[in-house]
C-alpha cells in the first residue's frame, strides 16, 4: 500500500542533491545539443540546392555575383567547415550567424519572435490543463454515468481532430462573427494609440482563437489520461481505507487520490511544452501570428541555413527545459521522489 505524500510542497525539494541533479542534467543537455546541432546541420545539407539556387536561375544576376554571395555566406565551403565556423561563433561569441533572407542577425530575429510563441504556448498550456484536468476528474468520479459517456465521446472526436482543421473552423467562425472576433495578427491597427489596459485587452482578444486552436489538439488526450490515472488510484487500498474512516468524498478525491494521480500528468508536461512548438507552425501561419513557427517555416522554404539551425536548436532547448521542469515539479509535488532513481519509499 502506497500512502499519499504528506503535502504538495513538503520538505526542502531544492536541496543539495536536487541542485547537483540540475547541474548534471544541464551538462548532459550541452552534449545533447552538440550532437543534435551536428545531425541537423548534416541533414540540412542533404537537401538539394541552397539559398542561392533561385538566384542562379535569374539571368539578371551574373555568375560572378553568385560566387561573391557564396563566399560571403560561406556556402562555397564543405559542410563540415561551415558547421565548424558556425559552432565556433555560437560557443565563443554567442552569435548564431546572419540570416540570408533577412540580412539581419539571427539572434535579433529570434528575440523578436520567441516571446510571441512562448506567450501562445504558455496560454495554450494553461488553458488545456485548466479544462482537461477537471473534466478528467468528473469523468472518473462519475464513471459509466452520462457525463463520463459524453466526455469519452468528445475525447474520441477531439483526438482524431487535426489541429489545422480546428484552426480553419475557428477562422471561418471569426469571419462570420467579424468584427466580434479577430481574423488574424497579434494586435489591431490602432494598437499604438490604446492605453496600457487597452493594449493588454487587445492582445488577449487576438490571442483567443490561436490559443483555442492549440488547446483543442491536446485537450482530449489529457482529459482521457487524467480519467485513467485517477481511476487507477481510486482503486488503491489507501483510498478504500480513507473512505472506510468516514472521510468526506471530496477530501478522498482531491487530497488523497488526485495528488498521486497527478504525477504521470506532470511527466507529460515537458513533452507537451515542446510539442506546442510544432503545433504552432500551422496555427501561426493560419492566424498570421508573428511567432517562431512562422519564422521557421519561412526559413525552411528559403533554405536560410543559419536561421533554420538556430530555430531547431530553440526547439531542442524547449524540449530539454520542459523535461527538466517536469522532473522538478514532480519532486515538488511528491518529496518522496528521488530524481536519480524514482520513489524513495515512505
Amino acid at each position: 500500500m502506497t500512502p499519499p505524500p504528506p503535502s504538495w510542497f513538503a520538505g526542502r525539494w531544492v536541496d543539495g542533491d536536487t541542485l547537483l541533479y540540475i547541474v548534471r542534467r544541464l551538462g548532459q543537455a550541452l552534449i545533447t545539443l552538440l550532437l543534435a546541432s551536428a545531425l541537423c546541420f548534416f541533414v540540412i545539407q542533404l537537401a538539394p540546392g541552397d539559398y542561392l539556387a533561385a538566384l542562379k536561375q535569374n539571368p539578371q544576376i551574373s555568375p560572378e555575383r553568385v560566387q561573391e554571395l557564396q563566399a560571403q555566406f560561406g556556402l562555397d565551403q564543405p559542410w563540415s567547415v561551415q558547421y565548424g565556423r558556425w559552432l565556433w561563433q555560437v560557443v565563443v561569441h554567442q552569435n548564431f550567424g546572419d540570416s540570408f533572407a533577412y540580412q539581419r542577425s539571427v539572434t535579433s530575429l529570434l528575440g523578436e519572435r520567441v516571446p510571441a510563441t512562448l506567450l501562445l504556448a504558455f496560454a495554450s498550456l494553461v488553458l488545456t490543463w485548466a479544462i482537461a484536468v477537471p473534466l478528467g476528474i468528473i469523468a472518473a468520479v462519475q464513471q459509466y454515468q452520462w457525463p463520463d459517456r459524453l466526455l469519452r465521446v468528445l475525447s474520441y472526436i477531439g483526438q482524431g481532430f487535426p489541429s489545422f482543421v480546428a484552426a480553419l473552423l475557428l477562422l471561418i467562425l471569426a469571419q462570420n462573427l467579424s468584427p466580434l472576433l479577430p481574423v488574424g495578427d497579434m494586435t489591431s491597427l490602432n494598437y499604438d494609440d490604446l492605453t496600457l489596459l487597452g493594449k493588454g485587452l487587445d492582445l488577449l482578444w487576438h490571442l483567443l482563437l490561436p490559443t483555442l486552436a492549440l488547446t483543442l489538439t491536446g485537450l482530449a488526450g489529457l482529459q482521457r489520461i487524467t480519467r485513467g490515472e485517477l481511476l487507477d488510484v481510486l482503486r488503491q487500498d489507501y483510498v478504500r481505507t480513507a473512505r472506510a474512516k468516514g472521510l468526506p468524498e471530496h477530501r478522498v478525491i482531491y487530497v488523497h487520490a488526485l495528488r498521486n494521480a497527478v504525477n504521470p500528468l506532470i511527466t507529460l508536461l515537458g513533452f507537451e511544452f515542446s510539442s506546442l512548438l510544432s503545433g504552432a507552425f500551422i496555427t501561426e501561419q493560419l492566424f498570421n501570428w508573428p511567432g517562431l513557427g512562422r519564422l521557421i517555416l519561412q526559413a525552411v522554404m528559403a533554405q536560410d541555413l543559419y536561421l533554420v539551425m538556430a530555430s531547431l536548436m530553440m526547439g531542442a532547448v524547449m524540449l530539454i527545459l520542459g523535461n527538466l521542469l517536469a522532473d522538478l515539479l514532480l519532486k515538488a509535488v511528491d518529496p518522496r521522489i528521488n530524481l536519480e532513481g524514482g520513489a524513495t519509499g515512505t
